[in-house]
Order: structure tokens, then C-alpha cells, then sequence
């Protein structure tokens, strides 16, 4: 366990603790909730993987774009 000089939890280990509890105290249904407000929040909600109009890509587009690079790599060779 990850304790600093007072011998007080460390982020790194009341996160991981809290984490545990959590995932007692809830079931699949709790997760797939607070995923789907977060991607509302973020405002990925269904526009095709990218996450507005700020010019990033979402991680499922890059994803998606790395295997069928990687894929036509495998092709050529």
C-alpha cells in the first residue's frame, strides 16, 4: 500500500479502494448509466464516432482508422 510520511492513503490507493467499493455496491446497468451521461456530457452522443466539432477523434474512430491502416499493411506484404 502506497502511504506517504503521515501515514495518510495516497490518491493512487483511496481511488483504488473507492473504485472497489463501487463496483460492490453496483451492478452492469449502474456502469452503462453513468457511461452514457458522461458521453452526453461530452457530446458524443451518435455523430459517427467524432466528438464534435473540435477536430479530434474519437478513441473508437482511431481505433477503427489504425486497424484497417494496419490491415492494409498486412495486404501489401
Amino acid at each position: 500500500m502506497a502511504r506517504n510520511n503521515d501515514n495518510k492513503m495516497s490518491r493512487e490507493e483511496a481511488g483504488r479502494m473507492g473504485g472497489e467499493t463501487t463496483s460492490k455496491n453496483h451492478d452492469k446497468d449502474f456502469y452503462q448509466e453513468i457511461g452514457q451521461k458522461g458521453g452526453e456530457a461530452r457530446g458524443n452522443n451518435g455523430n459517427n464516432g467524432s466528438s464534435g466539432g473540435d477536430g479530434k477523434m474519437s478513441r473508437e474512430e482511431a481505433g477503427r482508422k489504425g486497424g484497417e491502416a494496419r490491415a492494409r499493411q498486412r495486404d501489401r506484404n
